[in-house]
């Protein structure tokens, strides 16, 4: 289909929904979008133009979202890329309030999405407005000071259910603002790469913070898909910088998890150009790693492996796109993968890292489906294709399926359920069915067998259903597959059963997947008429003369479910009638299977089954509950497939039957009715819900049926008939498709010209649906009013008089009559026009058109007749006045009311949770059987219909928008009147309707708010409890809908705050009652998640006008109105500027109305509280606090309430952040810095051009000119990478604001502040509430009293120290926690207060500060040094170390002197490393003279200090990273140290002896040999590895690696209990160095060493050897396999300690080599098969016979360890493979049984594996029976079987 102009439409459609050309009015369609289309252009226009932010943009912005939604991208190219530029410029609006922003981003998200459509061609976006959105929202300065409140990601959210249709609610502001960078990046211009490089480089600082947020941006920003000529403007600027850095770290810092999601998108978008080979075992290894799989005996994990591990759906991105090209080295690679992981994946092995495993496999098939979708099936785009050397060729599928068959079958039967395994097999299948659905078919025949594990049935179904489209339509590659249908069909049978739920609802499902796929007629006859039909063709025509018998045996089965469920079998008496939840979902599953099997029966088939199931029906009577409603369900389906044959039947049958039984007069008053007339009802109601004009005929018998049961005494009884009523009347009145079949036109043609088994699994083809619409003709619409005036008229008649008080009736009455009108309305609804009447006025102004749009949905509305839902709203108001007068307590009628009134308000047909529910689970069904490698639609003929059906209800329900009008007016507050009724039940129902009706109509929120407020206002003294209590429910919403409280415009929220908090005065309110104290809880609490900073500023740029201008003007199709002139134009402006003002107003309003409620002295507390709470959303960013609120937050510092002081302490934090003097910066070139030219070549690390910024204590700014001179780099990651373009720095101090003012030089709010803050007797009260303890034990550092501190010394310079000084020597002196924790606040908040201080101020306050804090640390405690090493780690954050160097210089004076013994020690070290850290790589002249302090103290004895050394030193050594292009550090280097070290522990390494850590501690210095201190040192070496494993970018060095034997020699083997700390550490040690990353150049050294350890004479060293080496080779798998002499040495080292002396070690040498052949590390070859042969013949020298009680000898013979060696060996071999039986196993178990009756340990040996081979095979024996002879079956049976006690 190429694409023409049509006449109507004028334009080439980008991409319009194609559904709307199959509706029955699609010849309207193009009109009517283009009449939309041009209301939108010329509305939204102008809005723009005209300056009118709200309502006029946000107005038709929502509309342009709705056609979105209803036509698709239906407009010109042109229009499309002025839409997108247009809204690009309005989210990019500097100070647009969020919400509006969020819109405006979706709405551009939708746009962008189809990338397809416009390629970079036609439309350029600049990247720098979006990336300055995201650091002034995700970063912002001010979110944290309470300033600026976005909506966060925390907030729950409404539930699933509203995904689809509600895209509208708002998800977090980081996730959208993610989604719309990812769509805005294709049309980044191409110079983008280079500025955003330019832009983030330099932030790459590794120790930093901004590692992570510059790395995310790249990951984020950086554009992949630009075209080839271009690539060295793209990724090849950055690739090999950034793989370097990847392949540099080797500890998982936070973010590589971003890095390899960008690799993997660059590869995916870039397959062929790049060449990844010399990467691949590197990024294979990582996966593996990622995984965090458990090997060898200890389960220790470095926790950031977990918290840091890859995002399996990037892993498969990548994996996708590596795999195909000339070299085929991933796939190879791939399969190593899978071969080391799928015994992990065996349904006997379990634990956190299965769900990983399991989202890889289902998801991995799943990309290389869309891979291969794009390689071939797609049609081109703009976007560059994969080069055809490197498309996937049929020989990469055939290996990819082939390395992924074994792991899927295996995780089929997960714990975890086998949803995964069959999304993988679906997508498998349709790459290669001929691999993946015979092994599933294997495993599926047995298991329907099986009567004894349902939990194998239920799994294999499921798999069976995913690969079900693959198998039914064959196809070249598997012809054979449709011959397994039959068999499969009629097998799954027995699984109908009344016992196991689950099992029956996979059956249903299973067979209405298959049944949709083949249409089910006998075709038996065609082998003889025709002779064209291949073999499988005439299989498949004989078999299917099957499908009767088996339609008749699956009805046969429905019968018998049918019958065990009717209640009075399964219930007891007491219970309900109606059905329980399972009941309803085997209801479920049972009629739509049925519906599906009957649609694709020929005519015949469906006779015999029409026969059958109205014999059933008729012969038997049903209770209506449960079993009558499956049994009408299953009449339902038959009528609906071919309605004459079966309403002949039926219809005659119920209506004779009603007739009889209602001809005697008493009937009519019976209570309890004849079940024969309610099964007859039932039955009659059902079979009529389909054809409206099929149904004409009978339409007298019908009516004559509803005259008789209308008016039954028996609820049960009329509520049947008004089903009758509803149904007969809603087939007449709407539109449907009559037909579902796959094919169509169905199967009633002769064999001769069609052969139905040519199309079994064949898809619908969107071009010829050919569906057969329901539009109703006049004679239906006639039936209808005439049934209406026959049926409801007398109703309304009888109500209206009721109401009027002339007529009298019982409720009973009364609810019958309002069930009657109830049930026309909805059956009729459909062609009853909507309700008319004059809109509102005065609710909002607008200088554009806010007027609805009418959509055509098919139905002409009939103006002649009376309009029933106009007489029906006059009536409903009447009654309802006269119920609520009279009795109030008839709540039934009332339910029925507020129903009524919602179908008056929005029913057309539909409704909104049933079109949800239908939406969810057609999407579920398109997932279960979609075709994703050709794509395109390739779905079902039923599936296609029904998307159709749901385009039409779309167009129903699409209600957004409306005008409000009078009687929506009237309607509305009807509901309000029973929202705040007397009856809980009755409230909360009216309340439900309320909501959804105020987000239906425009800005009706406005003209309720004021009604609702009215029952809280304190003055009236008529309100009830009820009513407040309604009241306040209408205020705080539902969770879907709107919330009255919150609704985010000054105007709103202006009335509901103070209305809220003034309550609490209401006589109605009274705080006794919990349920009201909640609800208060509840909207506060709602309001305070739920509110958004609202804007106060809302001009448009005049960017955005030039473009309003070209949507004006643009043509196709053209707006009717002509350009705004001049005067509007100004008067717009005019306008504008009056709403910024009047917002500003409204804003300062509502604080000094809160201010009156917080002060006001007759509130409860309670509401104080509230106010305050509503009070401190108050503060902004862009506009200050008035002053009265700044008074009222500083006094509230001092309130008596707890909770009134932390919000104060946020609120004032807040508002010094406000009144902060602006510091100008200057840019400045990084060249006129340093004296050094700096280089262009990018080297990281300590530079000659970054010397000057370095600590350096000759140089310190130690004077007045010093200081000025000196040029302070406050931000630590500046220029350690390398320079921005231009660096921002501070101007000199003459241009700054002035610092220390007087008090006559500041404004209102500074002089609040400073003269509370100056007053003593505040201060002094301030400090001793600060000073109390909140929560014992729980508190900690509080960064909220930081900020305040902060911001009164940034803000006051030095005013505040005279009189806080004294408080804080008072303070330091006392050593409680809480006094100490103050003051450690003050004091981080003072030094960084202190930034811009001058030199002379800074000098004074050091001389105050090195005292105090030299105190603090000598009186620090256990309580307490937490705190201050948060505060001095605080004080010196962003810092530049030269301004602190008083400081610093004080916490170098000797931190380990033992002065107050070892634990002021640890906390002296504690509090220093907290300060370093901060600094980073600035400091290296300090970390060296730290360095050379510590060394000698290395020895120290407490275990305390020792610890904290070691984490010092992790801290001293991280800066020693090895980047790639790095120069070697300044800072301490590892290497140098560990040398040193080394020396120092020679004494340990000589010897042999044992190492025993005797130390006693203390004793005197001198006794000790080198030998004690050296295993002193040793253990604090110990903690230092073991804080760097988790804390260093790289794993442990070649000289750390020289420690090894040392910690080998320690090591314990057995956890012994008594607990010694060295021994521990040295195992925590080996584990932790073993799962350590190893680049290919470190594995030669790391065996060296290990192979020296092997020979040692310690057998506890060579067993730790074994297991240090199992865990090493798995976390280093595919760097060691790309390693051939490596994987030698450790074969040969294995096999070496097989023959160990020591039987331990033999033990665990097996062990090793068992794990090594399962993870496919060694392989099984012939040779080491023929050595272990070899080994185990060695012949045993003869026992002689010895007398009893003689000495056993102890040791063993070398010959006995060789033959144990060869046995431990063979054994080995066989439990590598524990879940199959390779070709070579059974010798081997043949070898291993010639050794049972050896002398110990061989016996042991051979019966563990023995039975550990029994244990394993046991599952799967009939399978692996196959793989052995029968003599060999012989012989291991006698091996496994016990011999028998008795023989």
């Amino acid at each position: 289909m190429k694409k023409e102009v049509p006449d109507t439409l004028g334009f080439v459609p980008q991409k319009d929904i194609v559904y709307n050309k199959l509706l029955p009015y699609a010849d309207k369609l193009d009109g009517e979008s283009n009449e939309i289309l041009a209301r939108i252009k010329e509305n939204l226009g102008r809005a723009v133009y005209l300056r009118e932010l709200w309502p006029g943009v946000l107005f038709w912005t929502r509309k342009l979202a709705t056609y979105l939604r209803l036509y698709g991208r239906k407009f010109s190219k042109e229009d499309h890329v002025l839409f997108i530029k247009l809204l690009y410029e309005l989210v990019t609006i500097p100070r647009l309030e969020i919400s509006m922003m969020q819109g405006f981003a979706r709405l551009l998200i939708n746009l962008l999405k189809k990338k397809d459509l416009l390629s970079r061609y036609d439309l350029e976006l600049p990247w720098r407005p979006l990336y300055e959105l995201h650091e002034r929202i995700l970063y912002s300065k001010t979110e944290h000071l309470g300033l600026n409140w976005f909506p966060s990601s925390l907030r729950p959210r409404s539930t699933s259910k509203h995904i689809m249709v509600k895209l509208a609610q708002r998800c977090s502001v980081d996730g959208l603002l993610k989604v719309l960078v990812k769509n805005c990046r294709p049309y980044f211009p191409e110079s983008a790469t280079k500025e955003m490089l330019e832009e983030w480089r330099p932030l790459l600082c590794p120790f930093d913070v901004t590692m992570q947020r510059a790395i995310s941006y790249f990951e984020l920003f950086l554009p992949t898909t630009l075209p080839p000529e271009l690539h060295q403007k793209g990724f090849k600027l950055w690739f090999d910088e950034l793989m370097g850095l990847w392949v540099s770290v080797q500890n998982l810092p936070s973010w590589e998890v971003s890095l390899v999601s960008l690799f993997a998108r660059l590869a995916t978008d870039n397959i062929g150009y790049i060449d990844w080979d010399p990467h691949i075992p590197k990024i294979f290894t990582r996966i593996l790693r990622s995984l965090n799989l458990p090997v060898g005996s200890s389960q220790m994990l470095v926790s950031r492996y977990v918290t840091n591990a890859y995002d399996i759906s990037h892993v498969v991105i990548w994996i996708a796109a590596l795999l195909g090209g000339p070299s085929k080295q991933a796939q190879t690679q791939l399969t190593g993968l899978f071969n080391s992981i799928s015994s992990f994946l065996h349904p006997s092995n379990h634990g956190r890292w299965l769900m990983k495993l399991m989202k890889l496999l289902q998801r991995l098939p799943a990309c290389v489906v869309r891979r291969l979708h794009r390689e071939r099936h797609r049609s081109p785009t703009w976007l560059s294709p994969v080069p055809e050397s490197h498309r996937l060729s049929e020989q990469d599928i055939d290996d990819f399926v082939e390395s992924m068959k074994q792991p899927v079958l295996l995780a089929m039967f997960s714990k975890t359920g086998s949803l995964d395994a069959a999304q993988a097999l679906q997508n498998l299948a349709l790459m290669r069915p001929e691999l993946v659905i015979p092994p599933v078919l294997e495993k599926t025949y047995p298991a329907m067998e099986t009567l004894i594990e349902p939990h194998q049935l239920t799994a294999t179904l499921s798999c069976m259903i995913g690969v079900a489209r693959s198998l039914v339509s064959g196809g070249g590659r598997f012809p054979e597959g449709p011959t397994h249908m039959l068999p499969l069909l009629m097998r799954a049978l027995p699984g109908v059963d009344p016992n196991d739920f689950s099992k029956c609802m996979v059956t249903f499902q299973f067979i209405a997947t298959f049944a949709t796929l083949v249409p089910l007629v006998d075709c038996s006859s065609a082998v003889h008429e025709r002779d064209d039909l291949t073999q499988v063709e005439r299989e498949m025509c004989s078999a299917s003369a099957e499908f009767e018998d088996f339609v008749l045996q699956f009805m046969d089965r429905c019968f018998a479910l049918i019958d065990s469920s009717s209640p009075d079998l399964t219930r007891e008496e007491m219970e309900t009638e109606k059905m329980t939840h399972l009941e309803s979902l085997v209801e479920l599953g049972l009629s739509s299977t049925f519906s599906t099997v009957l649609t694709q029966c020929s005519m015949e088939i469906f006779q015999v089954a029409l026969e059958k199931v109205f014999n059933f029906a008729t012969t038997n009577i049903f209770e209506t509950h449960v079993s009558g409603r499956m049994v009408s369900d299953m009449c339902r389906a038959a009528t609906k497939c071919h309605p004459e044959e079966s309403l002949k039947l039926f219809v005659p049958h119920c209506c004779n039957a009603i007739t009889q039984i209602t001809a005697n007069e008493e009937v009519k008053n019976e209570e309890e009715l004849d079940k024969e007339l309610l099964w007859n009802i039932q039955l009659l109601s059902e079979v009529t819900r389909m054809d409206g004009d099929k149904l004409l005929p009978y339409s007298a018998q019908l009516v004559q049926a509803l005259q008789q049961t209308l008016h039954l005494k028996s609820k049960q009884g009329y509520g049947l008939a008004c089903n009758l009523l509803y149904h007969c009347l809603r087939a007449s009145s709407l539109i449907y498709p009559k037909e579902y079949c796959s094919i169509p036109g169905g199967f009633c043609k002769p064999l001769s010209e069609y052969l139905p088994i040519k199309d079994w699994g064949r898809p619908g083809d969107l071009w010829n649906l050919d569906i057969k619409w329901h539009v109703p003709n006049a004679k239906e619409t006639a039936f209808v009013f005439e049934v209406l005036d026959l049926l409801l008229k007398p109703e309304l008649q009888r109500l209206e008089s009721y109401a009027q008080g002339e007529q009298d009736m019982n409720r009973d009455d009364v609810l019958q009559s309002l069930s009657i009108v109830q049930h026309c309305l909805l059956g009729a609804g459909g062609i009853l026009p909507p309700l008319v009447g004059e809109p509102v006025p005065e609710l909002v102004h607008s200088m554009v058109d806010l007027d609805e749009t009418r959509l055509y949905t098919g139905v002409v509305y009939d103006m002649s007749r009376e309009n029933y839902r106009e007489v029906i709203c006059r009536v409903m108001k009447q009654l309802l006045k006269h119920i609520l007068e009279h009795s109030e307590d008839d709540t039934k009628s009332l339910f029925a009311i507020i129903k009524i009134i919602s179908d008056l308000l929005q029913f057309k047909g539909t409704h909104k949770h049933e079109f949800d529910s239908r939406w969810k689970s057609f999407t579920l069904v398109k997932k279960s059987m979609e075709n994703r490698l050709h794509g395109s639609k390739q779905h079902i003929r039923a599936l296609l219909i029904d998307r159709v059906m749901l385009q039409h209800e779309l167009r129903n329900l699409t209600v957004e928008g409306c005008e409000y009008r009078s009687v929506h007016q009237d309607l509305l507050r009807d509901l309000l009147r029973l929202s705040t009724s007397t009856y809980s039940q009755v409230r909360s129902k009216a309340q439900t309707v309320l909501f959804s009706a105020l987000s239906t109509y425009n800005f009706c929120c406005r003209d309720l708010i004021p009604r609702v407020l009215e029952f809280l206002e304190p003055s009236r003294t008529d309100v009830t409890q009820q009513q407040f209590k309604g009241a306040m429910y209408c205020l705080l919403g539902n969770h879907i809908g709107v919330c009255l409280a919150n609704l985010q415009y000054w105007d709103c929220i202006g009335l509901t705050w103070p209305a809220i908090v003034r309550s609490g005065r209401s006589t109605a309110m009274s705080l006794e009652k919990p349920s009201i104290v909640r609800l208060f809880d509840d909207i506060a609490d709602k309001i305070h998640r739920q509110y958004e900073t609202i804007g106060i500023d809302f001009s448009i740029p005049e960017s955005c006008c030039s473009l309003a201008l070209q949507i004006l003007t643009s043509a196709s199709p053209t707006t009717g109105r002509a350009v705004p002139s001049e005067e509007e134009v100004q008067q717009g402006i005019f306008l504008q500027e009056e709403k910024n003002r009047d917002s500003l107003q409204k804003y300062q309003q509502l604080v000094h109305d809160l201010l009156d409620c917080a002060t006001d002295r007759n509130l409860p507390w309670k509401f104080e509280h509230i106010s305050i709470g509503f009070m401190s959303l108050m503060l902004r960013d862009d506009h200050p606090l008035p002053a009265p609120g700044v008074l009222f937050f500083v006094k509230s510092l001092n309130h008596d309430s707890l909770l009134v002081r932390k919000v104060a302490i946020s609120a004032v934090a807040g508002i010094m952040k406000q009144l902060k003097k602006p510091h100008k910066k200057v840019p400045v070139s990084a060249h006129e810095l340093c004296d050094v030219p700096v280089s262009d070549e990018i080297i990281a690390g300590d530079r000659p051009d970054n010397q000057w910024l370095m600590y350096d204590s000759s140089r310190l700014p130690r004077s007045q000119q010093d200081w000025d001179e000196c040029c302070f780099v406050e931000k630590t990651h500046w220029g350690y990478y390398c320079w921005p373009q231009k660096l921002m720095m501070y101007a000199p101090a003459e241009e700054q604001p002035k610092q220390s003012l007087n008090r006559e030089e500041m404004n209102e709010r500074e002089q609040i502040i400073y003269d509370h803050f100056t007053d003593p007797a505040f201060i002094n009260q301030l400090i001793q509430f600060l000073s109390l303890e909140d929560r014992k034990g729980k508190d900690k550092f509080s960064p909220r009293r930081f900020c305040l501190f902060k911001g009164l010394f940034r803000n006051f310079g030095d005013v505040f120290l005279p009189v806080l000084g004294p408080h804080m020597e008072r303070l330091v002196a006392d050593t409680h926690e809480s006094p100490q924790r103050c003051v450690a606040e003050i004091i981080s908040g003072l030094i960084r207060g202190s930034k811009h201080w001058s030199y002379s101020q800074v000098e004074k306050l050091w001389a105050l500060l090195c005292p105090m804090l030299r105190k603090a640390l000598s009186n620090i405690t256990v309580e307490t040094y937490g705190d201050w090493g948060t505060c001095i780690a605080t004080a010196c954050e962003s810092r530049d170390p030269r301004k602190l160097h008083w400081l610093f210089e004080m916490l170098m004076e000797s931190p380990v002197n033992g002065e107050g013994g070892s634990f002021v020690d640890a906390c002296r070290l504690y509090v220093l490393q907290g300060g370093l850290a901060q600094q980073e790589w600035r400091v290296p002249e300090l970390l060296h003279r730290l360095l050379q302090y510590l060394e000698p103290k290395l020895t120290q004895v407490y275990k305390n200090v020792r610890e904290r050394i070691g984490s010092v030193l992790t801290y001293i050594f991280m800066i020693d990273v090895n980047l790639p292009r790095i120069h070697q550090t300044a800072s301490p280097r590892t290497s140098e140290f560990t040398e040193r070290i080394l020396a120092r522990l020679r004494p340990l390494m000589e010897g042999d002896e044992e190492i025993q850590n005797h130390v006693i501690e203390g004793g005197s210095e001198g006794e000790q040999d080198e030998r004690t201190q050296a295993i002193k040192l040793l253990k604090t070496v110990l903690k230092w590895l073991m804080t760097s494993a988790g804390r260093c970018f790289s794993s442990a060095t070649s000289e750390q690696l020289q420690l090894l034997p040392l910690l080998f020699k320690i090591a314990p083997v057995e956890n012994d209990d008594s607990y010694d700390e060295m021994k521990q550490d040295a195992k925590t040690c080996l584990t932790l160095i073993s799962q350590g990353l190893l680049f290919i150049e470190d594995i030669p050294q790391v065996l060296r060493v290990l192979e020296k350890i092997a020979g040692s004479s310690s057998w506890h060293a060579r067993y730790t050897v074994l297991s240090y080496l199992q865990i090493m080779v798995f976390y280093n798998l595919f760097t060691f396999m790309s390693d051939r002499k490596a994987v030698c040495d450790v074969r040969a080292l294995v096999i070496r300690l097989l023959a160990d002396e020591q039987l331990e070690v033999r033990e665990m040498a097996a062990t090793t080599l068992s794990g090594f052949l399962q993870c496919n590390f060694l392989s099984m070859d012939t040779e080491m098969q023929a050595h272990f042969e070899a080994l185990s013949k060695t012949r045993l020298p003869k026992r002689k016979r010895r007398e009893l009680g003689s000495a056993v000898d102890l040791i063993p013979s070398a010959d006995l360890v060789r033959r144990h060696a060869g046995v431990l060996g063979l054994s080995a071999c066989i439990l590598s493979s524990p879940y199959d039986v390779p070709t070579w196993m059974p010798q081997l178990l043949m070898d291993l049984s010639i050794h049972l009756n050896d002398t110990q340990p061989i016996e042991m040996t051979v019966k563990k594996t023995l039975t550990n081979f029994r244990r394993t095979h046991h599952d799967n024996w009939q399978e692996h029976k196959q793989q052995f002879t029968d003599d060999q079956l012989v012989v291991l049976t006698d091996l496994l079987v016990s011999p028998c006690y008795y023989a």
